[in-house]
């Protein structure tokens, strides 16, 4: 029988990796699972339900991975934790593989195995098991939600006997999963909206949804993307072209919404602090990419910074704070993936490492790092592995995904 260990996420993260619905389909599956006692309380999922769907109660988190061969996460698990699994069990998780790099050597080394989601392949049977699209679509949802409530006007037109109430003008920067998300919201809720990307594919998606595109539309940007469907990084030339017609574009929006993040690399600058200031005193940016750095120059990752009467919201996991649709989201994710290494037939655990899954989100093995990218980020630090190659997509951030808002259906990774 295949032992699944779920302990409690840190107190920052209210999201846990396995729901009582997704513990249900494991056990049919062939699973014995331990949940740590509490663990799912802030996704308001108690004790007595994964009880009934099937789970044990563990009373630590030790008791919980001690025996298990995988272990099911939302984060990295501690070095604790880590030390708590037995040698060749398997942790799986958003393992943020592009950043601490030292200590997730100090993880490879105890000879856990680790899988990162946020690998996953972009190939259509993993579009069940990819956590970046589930997950940044609730970014993008409350993005807007956030905004508009800490907006002091109304989003939509107001006809009134005593005058009309304008729209609200919303740009959306960066047309991944979040963007499109945030996109229909803010249509719904009666919005003005405008969105920019420097991939030409979503310019369809934009317009679909209702949206103006806004882009220097050259021959560099009609090149502006790669085989995965990611963004690639622009001419300094583009750069600047891009940022001029964004810089008056911008003067005359009330929300701006950031969402844009190139896989492995820093988040890019696209408001200036010059930009800031030529909006209007009340205005609002929310920077979905601020734990990469952010987009906007003034941006600090969990702190609301004013400057000019402009106010830039810099929180940080948006998708954490709607915990119980993230965590069931995110569980079937997991879910999904986790039935990929189980034998049917026989219930147990076999995991092939040639299968396209397990080598794009496999990072660690036998107590080597053993994909290619991390292991340079590593600088060849410690003892690691032949590289595995890359998957052909990876995606670094909130914002990846290939399906986006019900009717997009087409690659928009940003």
């Amino acid at each position: 029988m295949i032992a699944i260990g779920v302990p409690a996420e840190d107190q920052d993260e209210p999201r846990i990796g396995l729901t009582p619905e997704t513990v249900k389909k494991l056990v049919k599956a062939g699973a014995k699972i331990r949940v740590r006692s509490g663990a799912g309380l802030r996704s308001h999922f108690s004790d007595d339900q994964y009880k009934e769907a099937g789970a044990e109660i563990a009373k630590s988190d030790a008791d919980a991975v001690a025996d298990a061969d995988i272990v099911l996460t939302v984060r990295r698990p501690s070095p604790d934790i880590v030390k708590s699994m037995k040698k060749g069990a398997s942790a799986i998780g958003m393992l943020d593989p592009f950043s601490d790099a030292e200590g997730l050597d100090a993880l490879a080394k105890t000879g856990v195995a680790l899988f990162a989601m946020e690998l996953m392949p972009r190939i259509s049977r993993a579009q069940s098991m990819d956590v970046l699209s589930s997950q940044s679509n609730l970014a993008g949802y409350k993005a807007v939600v956030d905004a508009a409530a800490a907006f002091e006007r109304a989003l939509p037109m107001m006809m009134t006997a005593a005058g009309t109430v304008p729209a609200a003008r919303i740009f959306v920067m960066g047309v991944g999963v979040a963007g499109l998300q945030a996109i229909a919201t803010a249509r719904r809720l009666g919005a003005i909206v405008t969105a920019t990307d420097v991939r030409p594919a979503v310019k369809e998606q934009v317009a679909s949804l209702g949206a103006k595109f806004i882009a220097v539309e050259d021959e560099e940007f009609k090149q502006a993307e790669t085989s995965g469907g990611y963004a690639k990084e622009m001419s300094d030339a583009y750069k600047q072209k891009q940022a001029a017609l964004v810089a008056e574009h911008v003067k005359n929006q009330d929300i701006v919404i950031t969402t844009a993040l190139i896989p492995g690399r820093p988040a890019p600058k696209l408001i200036s602090k010059a930009m800031i200031e030529s909006m209007r005193p009340g205005s609002i940016i929310v920077d979905l990419a601020v734990e990469r750095g952010g987009n906007a120059e003034l941006a600090k990752p969990g702190e609301i910074v004013e400057h000019e009467g402009v106010r830039i919201f810099g929180k940080l996991n948006l998708p954490g704070s709607v915990p119980v649709n993230a965590s069931s989201l995110y569980a079937r994710n997991l879910q999904a993936f986790v039935e990929a290494l189980i034998d049917k037939e026989k219930k147990t655990l076999v995991i092939n490492f040639e299968d396209e899954l397990v080598k794009g989100t496999l990072i660690a093995r036998d107590g080597a790092i053993v994909n290619a990218m991390i292991a340079e980020r590593l600088g060849g630090k410690g003892g690691h592995a032949p590289a595995a190659s890359p998957p052909k997509s990876v995606a670094n951030g909130g914002n990846g995904g290939k399906n986006g808002p019900k009717g997009q259906t087409k690659g928009a990774k940003s």
